[in-house]
């Protein structure tokens, strides 16, 4: 069974495909952490991640895998380092080259092949796997998304300047060539403004038949 979660960054994605994961006890996937890592190896190597061929070669040599929940880069573990002001800067432009898109998605199949998961990320209900059993689309206001990254403590960045910067990056989103952040027919839409995380679980599992 696939469960797909799509939407805008900080809309509360990631909180729930963790907790729906482990709480139906399905392999998590994170689309948009599998193009952090790739980020993090092209900038460890000096890379620029704007670079369509040489970012594109970095992505096809990176052995990328989940263990657990974690993301595994080249056997390290860097969940970590994959949140950084200097990863939010670039992997939004880094993911809308399309053979990147293309190497991404053949491993989020690879790995979720025969198994139970929930997988989350822009484009997943839309390209990923529109066939999938359970299909989401998160959604929250700039502002209410810019207030939840600010609170994780991770950024350096004011308050004012993640949201521009999640204005700017929505705006990439939706004009990519492939994978643009859009909701797809017979997709169940839900702003999570102003619910808590166990207020969009019970909207969610409500929806779901184990």
């Amino acid at each position: 069974m696939v469960i797909a979660i799509d939407g805008p960054a900080g809309s509360g994605k990631s909180t729930i495909a963790r907790l729906l994961a482990e709480r139906l006890n399905f392999t998590y996937i994170n689309s948009g952490n599998l193009y952090r890592a790739i980020t993090l190896r092209c900038l460890r190597k000096h890379i620029s991640p704007t670079d369509p061929e040489k970012a594109l070669a970095c992505a096809r040599e990176a052995y990328i895998d989940y263990q657990g929940q974690q993301v595994l880069l080249d056997g390290e573990v860097v969940d970590s380092l994959l949140h950084s002001d200097e990863i939010d800067a670039w992997v939004a432009q880094l993911s809308a080259i399309v053979p990147i898109r293309h190497v991404v998605n053949d491993l989020i199949r690879k790995i979720a092949q025969g198994k139970h998961v929930v997988v989350e990320g822009r484009d997943i209900t839309t390209v990923v796997f529109p066939d999938a059993e359970y299909r989401f689309f998160l959604d929250a206001s700039p502002e209410s998304r810019a207030r939840r990254r600010y609170l994780q403590g991770i950024s350096q960045l004011s308050l004012e300047e993640i949201a521009d910067g999640i204005r700017k990056r929505d705006e990439i989103d939706r004009n990519k060539a492939e994978g643009s952040l859009k909701i797809a027919d017979g997709v169940v839409y839900l702003d999570t403004s102003d619910l808590t995380i166990e207020q969009v679980y019970d909207r969610l599992i409500e929806k779901i038949q184990i």
